[in-house]
């Protein structure tokens, strides 16, 4: 999945790959199962750091493509946890700058100074970046200023970081062998073991293994979603809530079997010489690196870097779609929500004409000519009822074309918002807690054009004011704005706290940090559905979740067979 923003090798709170922090006088120390860490501890913000744990056995040699394996050694002299560890190898812009291994299952942990004989709750980030692109150790996604926060407001929890394997490192598939040996999805199987390392450990930092949270955004939050829906959707007791920013338990693209991927799988095969999967696991990190990067079949260049989740009859057992129809899934409040503008950074550009439109519909989907009618008339060619509102009646020019917006509304609902609702409707339905959102601002560096597209949320949830990890690549989303939209960074990182810490994003309003004016969060209601809606130039507010009803309706009735999720 495309990322919207480049980043950097910012670090957190001065912290580089290669030295800790400067610490103040306290040495934070914790027992884990396996022996004691030592972390570092930050003055500054009066936190403590414990970066760069291994929760699995290096998946490498004989243990690439497969499940992670635990740890099986225990030590008495303690280890430090000063320091990050190199992202997974990954393919795009989210690796740039930062150093990349295969040894790269390591989860970062940020508490609070002072709260480690408590038992506070615990956030569990997953991040995005299309299951090709990504890492833990990304300063975009700085824990500080949200663990800042949440002392501020009397809401104290303990965030958590993970590096997941990706691409052909973390979802091969295609070959039967893969799938005889159960080695299959161990990305996914990488951030369930992470959740396990939580449970058995997280008290030795001072978090409660009863109040753990997962959240992630785009790929992240489809994450969570199979976490969701995992094993037919049996709950293993590792998370009492889910948060999903652009992503949600029904995938956000077509859910291809194992060997529906056999053409991608066997160029990977001849990129290397290799017949078979052992073959594979005796090649360098840098020969196989080499071959899923290679440019030496254009047609297959991009695919083959993107190799992601499949549908393997175990860790996902079934289509999304269908899990939630039938109730499979663990039943736990949620945050669910998406940007007014999703569809900008998937829709195909070029779109001038209806048959340009129409063509991409079906180039995509296997639509057939009868829904295609529908949903042409569902997805008007009308600017007045498209997304990208701040465009006002104003068609965009090349290379977007004059019916861009028309097709951006129909990708964002294809990818993302027809998923949110059906999930906000599923949870509803089983009188379940779903808090829905749309988030309606655009931040610093981002063309009209593509108005509140994918990703922009992320930093006012992180309240990431100083934008660290975008400089000097791209636009720090705070820069030049003013305190509206910091005031709407501390809304949005104050409610995702406060349902970490008591799942309601509206505890903390009851706290002296509270100083607005915008009325609560709803809990979604089948009989009034209701998002709210984060924007900085109006006060946030509360609405209908009737838009673009005709469209959602016949995506979301239409997602198995046709879309394939």
């Amino acid at each position: 999945m495309r990322r919207c923003e480049a980043l950097v090798f910012g670090l957190l709170v001065g912290l580089t790959n290669a030295s800790p922090v400067a610490s103040g006088s306290r040495t934070p120390i914790a027992k884990a199962k396996n022996g004691t860490y030592v972390g570092v501890h930050s003055s500054q913000y009066n936190q403590d750091f414990f970066l760069g744990i291994p929760y699995a056995q290096p998946p490498v040699g004989d243990l690439r493509f497969k499940p992670p394996v635990s740890l099986n050694e225990s030590w008495k002299k303690p280890k430090q946890a000063t320091k990050y560890s190199p992202a997974c190898y990954g393919y795009g812009s989210d690796q740039w700058n930062y150093p990349v291994s295969e040894d790269c299952l390591y989860l970062n942990v940020v508490r609070p100074a002072g709260y480690e004989h408590q038992a506070l709750p615990v956030a569990f980030w997953i991040h995005g970046g299309g299951f090709y692109q990504g890492s833990g150790v990304d300063q975009r996604y700085n824990l500080s200023y949200m663990v800042q926060n949440s002392v501020e407001i009397g809401k104290p929890i303990i965030g958590v970081t993970i590096n997941y394997r990706l691409s052909a490192f973390g979802f091969l598939s295609g070959s039967q062998e893969l799938l005889d040996e159960g080695s299959t999805n161990v990305g996914l199987r990488d951030q369930r073991l992470a959740l396990h390392w939580v449970q058995e450990n997280i008290k030795a930092f001072g978090g409660d293994k009863k109040k753990v949270t997962i959240w992630g955004e785009s790929a992240g939050a489809a994450s969570v979603g199979f976490h969701i829906t995992a094993y037919n959707g049996r709950d293993d007791k590792l998370f009492r809530g889910a948060a999903m920013q652009s992503g949600n338990p029904i995938f956000y693209s077509r859910l291809n079997s194992s060997l529906d991927n056999a053409p991608m799988y066997n160029e990977l095969l001849a990129r290397t010489s290799c017949s078979t999967v052992e073959c594979l696991r005796g090649l360098s990190e840098g020969q196989l690196n080499a071959a899923i990067n290679s440019t030496s079949s254009a047609s297959y260049n991009r695919t083959l870097a993107q190799f992601r989740p499949f549908k393997d009859d175990d860790f996902i057992a079934d289509y999304g779609s269908r899990q939630l129809a039938d109730g499979r899934y663990v039943k736990v409040p949620i945050i669910e929500g998406a940007t007014s503008d999703e569809g900008s950074a998937f829709s195909p550009r070029g779109i001038n004409t209806t048959a340009d439109f129409r063509a991409a519909i079906q180039s995509n989907a296997p639509v057939s000519d009868a829904l295609a009618d529908q949903l042409l008339e569902a997805y008007p060619d009308d600017p007045s009822v498209n997304v990208i509102a701040n465009l006002g009646d104003a068609r965009p020019g090349p290379p977007y074309g004059s019916q861009f917006r028309r097709s951006a509304s129909y990708w964002g609902d294809w990818y993302f918002i027809a998923n949110r609702r059906k999930t906000c409707e599923t949870w509803a339905a089983a009188k379940l807690s779903a808090y829905c959102f749309r988030f309606n601002a655009i931040p610093a560096g981002i063309p009209p054009e593509v108005g509140v597209t994918h990703f922009q949320d992320v930093a006012f949830v992180f309240n990431n004011i100083q934008g660290s990890g975008y400089i000097p690549a791209a636009t720090p989303p705070f820069t030049g704005k003013g305190q509206n939209y910091i005031n709407l960074a501390k809304l949005m990182d104050s409610s995702w706290v406060s349902f970490f810490h008591d799942q309601d994003p509206n505890s903390w309003k009851k706290s002296a940090a509270w100083n607005g004016t915008e009325e609560n969060w709803p809990v979604y209601d089948v009989n009034n559905p209701r998002d709210f809606v984060f924007d900085a130039n109006v006060t946030s507010y509360a609405e209908a979740d009737t838009y673009r009803q005709e469209g959602i309706q016949l995506i979301n009735a239409n997602n198995f067979p046709t879309y394939g999720r």
